[in-house]
């Protein structure tokens, strides 16, 4: 069927509180009238609050309740409206969830669910746009996802929500009204594969999440100047598919990565270190959010964020082309915000 990013994930939740009454949902705004997006919708009234509740502005305390819930036998799925609160959490996800089962010789497991929401809007400024995947894909014993399509979105929360390790999903909010094809079925995908949502032969590009949109938009202007791009979605980042990103770069011999974070340290870094090793020769280059404080202002934000247009000007420098004359129409959202 086809459904929205935010409806495949109220699906996914659905469909695990259906086969599973140890899943719980919690997160601030989870039973309010615009559920997180609609990926809660009508939860509360099928489940009730015990399952579906929501809860303080207290990041540190309510992490640590739903890892004592994991602990105790349940799954919780803690849902946090922006990822830039999860720094307030960051000692109980990165010293105690994603360590518990080696401390403990494997005799507990943590399985909770982190959903994070990224990404620009209404101008959300300095401390509600971060991007906090690199952080995460630092600590061993913690998975990252960050779906892009609403079947991701499906496919990895059921997932997730069977892994019996912690598990990051990040999302970012210009994907929520998104349409795309889905199963009705409630199938799990394996967290691990990239995807190649594009093959091409002229030069990799590696991006993540939203990214993802823009750089297919990008595309197909290339395409039509003569220009064919392969485009890898590394869907999970940790674990990380090393051999579908080496590869692409192989194949083609050229790579632009783009990510929806700054650049210095962060997940690009990674992607590009990985193919400096193991891809001799190959030549790489990085774009992400400018390296400043994000900006409110529209017009700085457009500085601010990578784009098609952006992308398209990165692939004809590296070829050593010149850029064509010609509109690279900026996409459309229908997110409503402000959060």
């Amino acid at each position: 069927m086809i459904v929205n990013y935010g409806e495949a994930l109220r699906m996914a939740l659905d469909q695990a509180m259906q086969r599973d009454p140890s899943v719980i949902v919690m997160g601030i705004g989870v039973d309010d009238h615009k559920a997180v997006f609609g990926s809660t919708m009508g939860l509360v009234q099928k489940y009730g609050k015990e399952r579906v509740f929501d809860t303080p502005i207290a990041e540190a305390a309510l992490t640590g309740v739903a890892i004592g819930a994991a602990l105790g036998g349940l799954k919780p799925v803690h849902i946090h409206i922006r990822s830039d609160f999860l720094y307030l959490a960051m000692d109980q996800l990165l010293n105690l969830a994603a360590k518990w089962r080696y401390m403990f010789g494997e005799k507990g497991n943590v399985p909770i669910v982190v959903r994070a929401v990224i990404g620009r809007s209404w101008g959300q400024g300095a401390q509600h746009s971060q991007s906090l995947q690199s952080f995460f894909m630092h600590i061993p014993g913690i998975k990252v996802v960050m779906p892009t399509t609403p079947a991701d979105a499906k496919g990895l929360l059921l997932g997730a929500i069977a892994d019996p390790n912690p598990v990051v999903m990040i999302e970012h909010r210009l994907l929520y009204y998104i349409d795309g094809e889905v199963p009705d079925d409630p199938i799990p995908m394996e967290l691990g594969p990239a995807m190649i949502r594009r093959e091409g032969t002229d030069l990799t590009i590696i991006a993540n999440s939203y990214m993802v949109t823009e750089a297919l938009k990008a595309a197909e202007f290339l395409r039509d100047n003569g220009v064919d791009v392969e485009i890898v979605d590394p869907v999970c980042l940790a674990p990380l598919d090393t051999k579908t990103i080496l590869d692409s770069a192989r194949k083609t011999g050229k790579v632009l990565i783009v990510d929806t974070s700054w650049v210095t340290c962060g997940a690009s870094a990674e992607f590009a270190a990985l193919i400096g090793e193991h891809a001799c020769g190959t030549p790489v280059r990085r774009m992400g959010n400018a390296p400043v404080t994000c900006p409110v202002a529209k017009n700085l934000e457009e500085e601010f964020y990578p784009n098609a247009r952006k992308i398209v000007h990165a692939v004809f420098e590296m070829l050593g082309k010149d850029v064509p004359l010609g509109d690279i129409p900026a996409l459309s959202s229908k997110f409503k915000g402000p959060f």
